[in-house]
C-alpha cells in the first residue's frame, strides 16, 4: 500500500503518518525504488496508534509498550493518573468561570490583573488552564504561504508572458514553436504546483496542522 491508501484506510493523514515513521514507532519497508510500502501490519500498527493518541496517551508512553517495556496495564495505570490531575484543573477552572458569571460584570469593569495572579498561584499547585493565544497566530500561517504562493505565481507568470510577447513580435528570430512549447510549459507547470502546493497547506492549516500530533 501506498502512504495515501493508508491514510484512507486508518483516517491518520499524510503528515501524522511522517511524524510516528520519525519518531520510531512505524518502520515501513523499502520498495527497490525507494518509495516507502506498507502492509497489513503497518495499518494495525497505525490502528493501535490513533486508539491510544486519541485516549490521550503521549507519544514516549506508546514507545515504551511497542518496546515490551510497558503493557497497556501499565500505560493506563499512569494515564489515569494524569486524567484525575487534569479533571481536578477542569473543576477549578469551571468554579473559576462560575465565579466571573455570578459577578455580572462588563468587561471594563473586571479587575483582569487580580485574577491572572490568581490563576497563577493556581498554576503553582497544579493547575492547567486551556491557552488559546497559540491559536491566536494562524492566520499569520495563512499569509505567509499566500504571500510566497502570490510572488512565485507573478513571477511564473511574469515569464510566461514576457516569453510570448517575444515570440509574437518577433517570430522569425524565435526558438522554433515545439520548442517554445516546452519553454512556456515549464513556468507553467511550476506555476500549477504552486497553486497545488497552497491548496494543501491551507487544508494544513484548518486541520490544525501543528495539533495534528497531538490529536491522532
Amino acid at each position: 500500500m501506498k502512504i495515501h491508501e493508508v491514510e484512507q484506510a486508518v483516517g491518520i493523514t499524510v503528515k501524522n503518518i511522517r511524524f510516528y515513521e520519525e519518531q520510531g514507532l512505524l518502520s515501513p519497508r523499502r520498495s527497490r525504488n525507494g518509495y516507502r510500502e506498507y502492509g497489513e501490519e503497518e495499518v494495525e500498527t497505525l490502528r493501535r496508534i490513533k486508539l491510544l493518541r486519541k485516549i490521550g496517551l503521549p507519544i514516549e508512553e506508546i514507545r515504551q509498550m511497542q518496546s515490551g517495556t510497558h503493557t497497556v496495564a501499565d500505560g493506563m495505570r499512569r494515564h489515569l493518573i494524569t486524567l484525575e490531575r487534569e479533571r481536578g484543573s477542569l473543576e477549578q477552572s469551571m468554579a473559576l468561570c462560575r465565579r466571573l458569571k455570578d459577578r455580572e460584570e462588563r468587561l471594563e469593569a473586571l479587575d483582569a490583573g487580580a485574577l491572572l495572579e490568581e490563576m497563577e498561584r493556581m498554576e503553582q499547585t497544579g493547575t492547567t488552564f486551556e491557552n488559546r493565544q497559540r491559536q491566536d497566530a494562524r492566520p499569520v500561517r495563512y499569509a505567509g504561504a499566500v504571500v510566497m504562493a502570490v510572488l512565485v505565481s507573478a513571477m511564473m507568470a511574469a515569464l510566461i508572458a514576457v516569453m510570448i510577447w517575444g515570440y509574437s513580435t518577433a517570430p522569425e528570430d524565435a526558438p522554433p514553436l515545439p520548442l517554445m512549447a516546452v519553454f512556456v510549459a515549464i513556468p507553467g507547470a511550476v506555476l500549477l504546483g504552486v497553486l497545488l502546493a497552497l491548496l494543501q497547506r491551507i487544508r494544513e492549516i484548518q486541520r490544525g496542522e501543528e495539533e495534528d500530533a497531538k490529536q491522532y
